[in-house]
């Protein structure tokens, strides 16, 4: 059992993950790499995203990170699936192609099942549409397409759920209404999970590097208020904050300065570092872990999996009980006297390893 298992050694090998594949065609400029961390529980699913990362280094450390955090998450969510991720380097402004589509299509065909993509940061469902021309093992189709379509829709709504229970764990209320929350990145999940926020009455500030993002929500809630970037963000008096953009967010510069009772977004691997969950909960500051809250678009994703396809009221259904397992996690961690981040790694690991294990007797086909 490992207390903290996101911080992988950077090799070609990954960190304890089952598969790591290098993606390369040349003609349309596909670089891709696909990592699978585990398929103890089911094939492994997981987002592509579309990043221009500095290096090939970054774009392996950002993967191997991803994809062990997407077999957390899916263990913790209860389904029958594994965690990986993959992604393609370049810019998806400039490089975004249906020939690069549809050559990375090919490439997770070729695992015959093994890793089940969807979409992520730079990747939309349409994108999912042209990958399935190709392939086989695609989720997050759009709605014409007998997909789930938008997944951003469940992820927001679970967050929001994974906030009741965290202000349930910390006030005994699950309550939002008047309280303050900061929203860093108000893109595809967070714009969602402000909408939800002011409907209930809660106080909300924002900000994103993205104006336009900016310029959506303030259209749609004007009560809204904007500051200049995250660093402003954290110094607000805040009864939440809502990390909701790229990870690694919780520095320990933000984490001395940050004056909320609850840490709850949207973004993946929040943690800048190992230690980080110690020092939250020195500060009494209530975390509830990423890919606990996070997992609303895993679970409406792997809806489209079920044999008569997608059913949004019953992914909603699903993607509602984050508030229950959120709240067994803070307790958990109470109750033994650990991290929540902590609580729910053991969560995760108990059931992989003891689900896991049935894998190991043969059934006849």
């Amino acid at each position: 059992m490992t207390d903290r298992p996101f911080a992988p050694q950077v090799s070609a090998f990954g960190s304890h993950h089952e598969q790591v594949v290098f993606c390369h065609d040349e003609d349309s400029g596909l670089k891709a790499i696909i990592a699978i961390y585990s398929t103890a529980l089911g094939p492994a699913l997981g987002g592509t995203r579309f990043y221009p990362y500095g290096s090939e280094q970054a774009a392996l450390a950002d993967v191997l990170d991803l994809s062990q955090g997407m077999a957390y998450k899916a263990a913790l969510a209860g389904l029958d699936l594994g965690g990986g991720k993959a992604v393609i380097i370049g810019d998806p402004a400039t490089l975004k192609s249906e020939a690069l589509l549809r050559a990375y299509g090919r490439f997770v065909q070729s695992l015959g099942g093994r890793y089940y993509t969807a979409c992520d940061v730079g990747t939309y469902s349409v994108d999912m549409d042209v990958i399935a021309r190709e392939c086989d093992f695609v989720t997050g189709r759009t709605v014409e397409h007998g997909g789930a379509g938008d997944s951003s829709v469940l992820t927001a709504f679970g967050v929001y759920q994974g906030m009741r229970a965290s202000a349930q764990h910390v006030w005994g209320d699950t309550s939002l209404a008047g309280r303050t929350v900061g929203v860093a990145g108000v893109g595809k999940v967070g714009h969602h999970l402000v909408s939800r926020l002011v409907e209930e009455g809660a106080t909300v500030i924002i900000t994103d590097v993205n104006e336009a993002a900016v310029a959506r929500v303030v259209e749609a809630h004007p009560q809204v208020r904007v500051v200049a970037d995250a660093d402003a963000l954290v110094r607000e008096p805040l009864d939440v904050y809502a990390p909701c953009a790229l990870g690694h967010a919780l520095t320990d510069e933000v984490v001395e300065v940050l004056s909320a009772s609850i840490v709850c977004g949207a973004a993946n691997n929040q943690l800048a570092h190992e230690g980080i969950e110690k020092r939250l909960a020195e500060r009494e500051i209530t975390y509830a872990p990423d890919y606990c809250v996070n997992s609303g678009g895993l679970i409406q994703v792997a809806d489209e999996r079920e044999s008569d396809g997608f059913h949004f009221d019953r992914a909603k259904s699903r993607a509602a009980g984050i508030f229950d397992t959120t709240l067994d996690v803070l307790d958990r961690g109470k109750a033994e006297g650990v991290p929540p981040s902590i609580a729910a790694d053991r969560q995760a690991e108990q059931r992989m390893r003891d689900v896991g294990r049935l894998r190991a007797m043969w059934l006849p086909s």
